[in-house]
């Protein structure tokens, strides 16, 4: 509620509806992208759950804050990501800034800039999260073979 809006009736009407589930949550959210047509995805917190959560594809996604310095050194390479793999199918390379937007799933936790995770298509609410390697192409590039459920390509091709 917004507190302009704040009194005793108001409160009881919105307790009422949240007791029949019938409010809808607010969630933070940049416009949602006119032209989303890049080999990288721009997700927001409006179209999280039909990018990320969409269960015809496997997603790596990137959550990242415009001021970080390590999400700026990796932006170039995971724009590199995007173009190795634009021609698959069943695999979206996306990113979100993380301090715009809210994250709609509490499986997706986000607790340092960048934050990556790949989201297997029949897995979304176990996404594996991308530690311990470095966030150059190839390391990225062996995270997304190792865990995605169909690539057209085969290793020997990369």
């Amino acid at each position: 509620m917004e507190p302009e809006e704040f009194d005793s009736d108001v409160l009881r009407q919105f307790v009422v509806a949240f007791k029949k589930g019938k409010l809808k949550p607010i969630v933070k959210s940049q416009p949602v992208p006119k032209n989303n047509r890049g080999p990288v995805k721009v997700v927001v917190g409006k179209t999280f759950d039909t990018i990320v959560m969409d269960p015809k594809n496997d997603v790596l996604i990137e959550f990242y804050a415009p001021w970080c310095g390590h999400c700026k050194k990796l932006e170039p390479v995971y724009n590199e990501i995007g173009k190795k793999y634009k021609n698959e199918k069943n695999l979206i390379i996306a990113k979100m800034d993380a301090t715009a937007n809210d994250v709609t799933n509490d499986h997706y936790k986000v607790e340092g800039f960048p934050t990556i995770y790949f989201a297997p298509k029949d897995k979304k609410n176990n996404p594996i999260k991308f530690e311990g390697g470095d966030r150059d192409l190839e390391h990225l590039s062996k995270f997304i073979e190792q865990h995605a459920t169909k690539l057209s390509r085969t290793k020997e091709e990369l």
